[in-house]
């Protein structure tokens, strides 16, 4: 384990992360390699039937959110699962830290800056009172599907997070795209639908953007969500990076 873990920090690292910060500012979102391999994606997959592992369970029907389940995990998190989170942390700190000084967020964390490594950040949310981990494995089988919504659940949020596809688009499944959906001010909301293959991920904003407009930076609002599944079943690990009261 602690040979994969080196590796998903070596595989993160090998990322053109400036590739990334350009496709964020442009469009809110970037598209991700594959860091997990098959296997991984598997073990993964497997986990969400031990029920140890995870803190709690959401049914997405019950509370119209959808239709599907999720579950969270507990502390600690599985080691891959750290690894993403701590060498995702670390790349996308910096840009959240840019888009923070666009949009001149007033926070009461160090004054809009996030810190380096994520048990700092991580800090900062409990200081708040924020401290159940929030990564996760969401599931959907045909018919389920994702309303579309912001991860917050505090008042520390990481501007950015990821998902990854557990599953074989085409394969496993058939529908099921991730949606993102940007709410530009004074004007007609905009939509993307998109397919993530096996072992690749997807960065996004988390509640917004900031977009260059004439007069300077505007915000823009983006919500995600996850398409009807038409067929089969579909598994992702979504990486959020603030914990949750």
């Amino acid at each position: 384990m602690i040979a994969l873990a080196e590796a998903i920090v070596d595989r993160v690292a090998a990322v053109d992360w400036a590739a990334i910060a350009t496709s964020l500012d442009a469009h809110g979102f970037a598209a991700l390699p594959a860091l997990l391999d098959q296997a991984e994606c598997g073990t993964l997959a497997a986990m969400y039937a031990d029920d140890h592992r995870f803190r709690s369970r959401i049914d997405m029907t019950r509370y119209r959110f959808g239709a599907g389940e999720y579950k969270y995990f507990a502390a600690p998190l599985p080691g891959v699962v750290q690894s993403l989170r701590e060498a995702l942390y670390e790349q996308l700190a910096p840009i959240a830290n840019a888009w923070s000084q666009r949009l001149h967020l007033k926070s009461e964390t160090r004054n809009l800056k996030y810190p380096a490594a994520l048990a700092e950040f991580l800090k900062l949310c409990q200081e708040r009172g924020q401290s159940r981990p929030t990564p996760l494995l969401l599931t959907y089988s045909a018919g389920g599907y994702n309303c579309l919504h912001q991860d917050i659940y505090g008042d520390v949020a990481f501007p950015l997070q990821a998902v990854f596809a557990l599953s074989r688009a085409g394969v496993d499944y058939e529908g099921g795209e991730f949606l993102l959906v940007e709410q530009r001010p004074r004007a007609q909301s905009r939509g993307h639908a998109l397919r993530l293959e096996q072992g690749a991920g997807l960065v996004f904003a988390t509640r917004e953007r900031p977009v260059a407009g004439g007069r300077g930076d505007y915000r823009v609002t983006m919500r995600h969500g996850v398409s009807t599944v038409t067929s089969g079943a579909r598994m992702t690990l979504g990486i959020i990076f603030h914990d949750a009261k």
